[in-house]
């Protein structure tokens, strides 16, 4: 299962990205010398709700994400944690059976998450797909027939989306963030 992916699947993200983000810098607010390195890109409102679309997200179990996968017939997946979306993307992609790449072309991020990070110099390499997740989604290799439904019942049964975020190519087992990369804010 984990080393099937062909060219044409789709790459599906089960979670957003950017619970490092949010739950590190909420740990700022009531610190004004950390708090004042963000206070003009985010308001105290939005890295609450930040961090309260973090925790729900950590929340929730990957098993029916597991199940509809299985179902809907993906050829690959890995979970999301420690080494980031590219991270497990690239380990994933040295894995599999055919001459495949994986191509992120979009990057579904907490709100405010991305701005937070580049105001901080890029800190927790959100964009780069290096930031760390707990908890985080599937990446799962789908076949392109498969992802409507998928990304539907996923919704139905728990009331969050599942996000396309890339392509799986012809190439040489590895993977990337396309340079034209877009951010999805969620």
């Amino acid at each position: 299962m984990p080393i099937g992916a062909i060219e044409g699947d789709a790459l599906v993200l089960t979670k957003p990205i950017g619970t490092q983000v949010a739950v590190n810098t909420f740990q700022w607010i009531n610190i004004e010398e950390r708090w004042s390195r963000i206070s003009d890109v985010i308001s105290r409102e939005q890295l609450e709700r930040a961090f309260d679309i973090s925790a729900m997200s950590m929340e929730r179990l990957n098993r029916k994400a597991a199940q509809l996968m299985w179902k809907h017939g993906a050829h690959a997946a890995t979970d999301i944690t420690g080494f980031g979306v590219l991270g497990h993307a690239e380990a994933l992609a040295r894995n599999q059976s055919e001459s495949v790449s994986f191509v992120i072309h979009t990057l579904p991020v907490i709100r405010c998450m991305a701005k937070v990070d580049a105001k901080l110099e890029n800190l927790f390499s959100l964009v780069k797909g290096r930031s760390s997740e707990t908890s985080g989604g599937l990446l799962i290799c789908l076949p392109k027939e498969s992802v409507a439904a998928f990304c539907s019942e996923i919704y139905e049964a728990e009331g969050w989306p599942a996000f396309v975020v890339g392509t799986v190519v012809s190439g040489d087992r590895s993977a990337s963030i396309a340079a034209d990369v877009e951010i999805k804010e969620v």
